[in-house]
């Protein structure tokens, strides 16, 4: 029963962590790789680690599983020893080439204590072919200690072997004699770390390899890194694709009305994933509640805010008639949690799809435009609200704007204005007036995708500075 229960606690403990680094037991010494945080080396005793590999997203929970399973294994198993250990790093793999037989026996000796130790694996074969066998067959061996003059193939070709796999974390560190030094110059040239000439001095040589080692873990590290940001910027393609995903996309977006109101909206983002947002979504059969947004900051964070307040907003918006009170609503949740001091710009109508009329609650965004169908174009009151996230405890206030057959109402966010230039010029609300009045008589699509054109066409390929979002609502 007990040695059921003792296998079943590791077996979970496997479960929640890799397979660790060789450990020295500090009892007898014995090395051997003990899987997880517990386990026993090769005299017997029951070996717990205190420190381990660092587990970022867990940094306080390691210590805390050691202090348990000691607590709970020291009762069950009382004629063990527990035993504090270090974890050590994964022993570097040295493969030799040379046809001398006696360098073997003179490596093992000068290292033997790194050896012993797990530091250093020694692997010994006699000509290149030999080697890139070995290679194939380790294809984790860091250093190659190569002789140039070999039976078979010569250091020289094997150089340029393996530096045909392109792996730079793979150092080769050629050994000649000392008046060969055109063959090292050659091999220096072809790409070899370093050189050792014979009779080889075990302590330069020693040097060599650790200066190798230094430069074959920095290698290492600039591989995990670029494959860390390999992995995000992945992420951050599927972050925009769902980010995308929940806004809108189906135009017209209620069919059943497409005779009444004409709706586009459109929204690009200057990073991979962007703070601003819009919404479309009827209340009732007579009601349509839309909104446009713009969360303060860029990229990830302002994503995730976004994304929070699209749904605060929908959810709130879905159950009332009143602008107001769906501001409020989502204002006191976003005040609450709001982190980093971000806040969200908005302007959140209700249309009433029968008379025309839009409710709606402006704060602190961009004042939207009202192109009236004799092609007058009039700005919406400025904004008389706070950003939404700033203070919970604040009375919203409501205006009415009403639209005419074949007027529309523009919104947008300020990264049409300020669209930049390759001269560092702004777009400005001028060019937006003019292109606006140019447009008149134009369905939702066109002014959207107008607006749009006439940005990046004034940018030159200037890189975009904010995310660009249009909503177009007209009324037939």
């Amino acid at each position: 029963m007990t040695n059921s229960l003792h296998n079943t606690l590791f077996r979970m403990v496997s479960m929640a962590f890799p397979p660790c680094h060789p450990v020295s037991c500090a009892r007898c010494a014995a090395v051997r790789r003990v899987r997880a945080v517990a386990g026993r080396c090769d005299g017997g005793h029951l070996i717990l680690l205190q420190k381990y590999v660092k587990i970022p997203e867990r940094p306080n929970f390691l210590p805390v599983l050691c202090c348990l399973l000691r607590e709970l294994l020291l009762p069950l198993f009382p004629n063990y020893l527990f035993l504090s250990v270090k974890t050590t790093a994964m022993a570097t793999k040295i493969l030799s080439v040379d046809d001398e037989l006696d360098l073997e026996l003179l490596l093992t000796q000068y290292f033997r204590r790194k050896i012993r130790k797990g530091e250093y694996e020694f692997f010994f074969v006699h000509n290149g072919i030999e080697a890139l066998q070995t290679l194939l067959e380790n294809p984790d061996i860091d250093i190659v200690l190569s002789d140039i003059n070999m039976p078979e193939m010569d250091g020289l070709t094997l150089l340029k072997k393996l530096n045909s796999r392109h792996n730079p974390a793979l150092k080769v560190i050629m050994v000649s004699a000392y008046g060969e030094m055109s063959n090292i110059r050659t091999a220096m040239n072809n790409g070899a770390f370093d050189f050792a000439t014979k009779p080889i001095d075990l302590e330069d040589l020693s040097v060599t390899i650790e200066k190798a080692i230094a430069e074959i873990e920095f290698v290492k590290q600039t591989q995990r890194e670029h494959g860390q940001l390999v992995d995000i910027k992945s992420d951050l393609a599927l972050a925009a694709e769902i980010q995308l995903a929940i806004l809108p996309s189906r135009f017209p977006p209620f069919e059943e009305l497409a005779g009444r109101v004409d709706i586009y909206a459109s929204m690009k983002a200057a990073k991979d994933v962007g703070g601003d947002f819009y919404d479309l979504y009827k209340i009732d059969d007579d009601h349509i509640g839309f909104t446009i947004a713009d969360v303060s900051g860029k990229g990830v964070p302002a994503a995730i805010f976004m994304a929070v307040s699209h749904t605060l907003l929908r959810f709130a918006g879905r159950k009332s008639l009143d602008a107001v009170s769906v501001i409020t609503e989502s204002n006191e949740v976003l005040a609450k949690e709001s982190f980093d001091s971000m806040f969200v710009t908005l302007f959140y109508g209700i249309y009433n799809v029968r008379t025309g009329e839009v409710k709606y609650v402006n704060a602190g965004h961009n004042p939207p435009y009202v192109l009236r169908h004799d092609g007058r174009l009039e700005t919406l009151p400025a904004s008389r609200n706070i950003c939404l996230g700033v203070i919970d405890d604040y009375t919203f206030r409501s205006d009415t704007v009403e639209l005419k057959p074949g007027d529309a109402v523009i919104a947008f966010t300020d990264g049409v204005t300020e669209a930049c230039s390759m001269s560092g010029g702004l777009y400005g609300e001028e060019r937006l007036e003019t292109l606006l009045r140019d447009s008149s008589g134009s369905d939702a699509r066109q002014l959207v995708e107008g607006i749009n054109e006439a940005v990046r066409a004034y940018a030159e390929g200037a890189e975009q500075s904010d995310d660009i979002t249009v909503l177009v609502l007209k009324r037939k």
